[in-house]
C-alpha cells in the first residue's frame, strides 16, 4: 500500500474531524484492540484537535499533533503505524519471523508460512484469518511491520505454504519515510 508511497504527490489535502467523528474511530479502535483500553487517552486525548489526511488510493491517515496515527483503506479498519506500534508494542498481537525473513519483510514482501512455522519463528495466539498483527523478527526488540494474516494462525501451522500474512505497511516504506504530517 504505501510501497511507492510519496506525501508531496500521494497526499491530497487535511480535514479536521469533528468530535462526533472522533468519537466513533475511539469506539472503532476500542472496540478493534481490546490492548488500547489503557492507552487511549494518551494515543487520542478528547480535548486534541484530530486531523484525517486524505491520501491516494481511499487512504486515510489519523493525525494528532503532526503525528501519524493510524491510517485506513476505505471502509476497512484502522491499523496503527509503526511509530505508534513501537511506542505501544502491546496494541496488536504480534507474529515472530525466523532471521531469514528480515530483509525480505523490510523490502515488502509478504510473510510465508514456513517464515513463521520454522524455527526462530513464533506465533503466540491463535488469530483468525483477516486480523491486524505486529510482525516482529526474531532477535530483534520492535516490529519491522504491520501485517494482516490471510489465513488463520491454525491453518498456517497446518498448512505451512502460500502467503500467511500480507506485509501492509513496515520499515522504510513511504509512510514510515514521511515521520510527520507537516507539509
Amino acid at each position: 500500500m504505501f510501497k511507492k508511497f510519496d506525501s508531496s504527490n500521494d497526499v491530497s489535502g487535511f480535514n479536521q474531524a469533528k468530535s462526533s467523528v472522533v468519537r466513533g474511530i475511539r469506539t472503532k479502535l476500542l472496540d478493534c484492540y481490546p490492548g488500547i483500553q489503557d492507552f487511549i487517552s494518551d494515543i487520542l486525548p478528547k480535548k486534541e484537535a484530530v486531523q484525517i489526511l486524505k491520501c491516494h488510493e481511499h487512504v486515510e491517515i489519523l493525525v494528532i499533533k503532526n503525528e501519524l496515527l493510524f491510517f485506513k483503506q476505505r471502509d476497512g479498519p484502522y491499523i496503527p503505524t509503526l511509530r505508534l506500534l513501537h511506542k505501544y508494542p502491546m496494541i496488536l498481537p504480534h507474529v515472530q519471523v525466523d532471521k531469514g525473513a528480515i530483509k525480505f519483510v523490510l523490502s515488502g514482501a509478504n510473510i510465508m508460512c514456513p517464515g513463521l512455522t520454522s524455527p526462530g519463528a513464533r506465533m503466540d495466539t491463535a488469530l483468525p484469518d483477516n486480523s491486524i498483527v505486529a510482525v516482529m523478527a526474531e532477535g530483534k526488540e520492535h516490529a519491522l511491520s504491520v501485517g494482516l494474516t490471510k489465513m488463520s494462525t491454525e491453518d498456517i501451522s497446518r498448512v505451512n505454504k502460500g502467503v500467511g500474512v500480507d506485509n501492509v505497511h513496515y520499515i522504510g516504506d513511504g509512510l514510515w519515510v514521511m515521520k510527520d504530517a507537516s507539509r
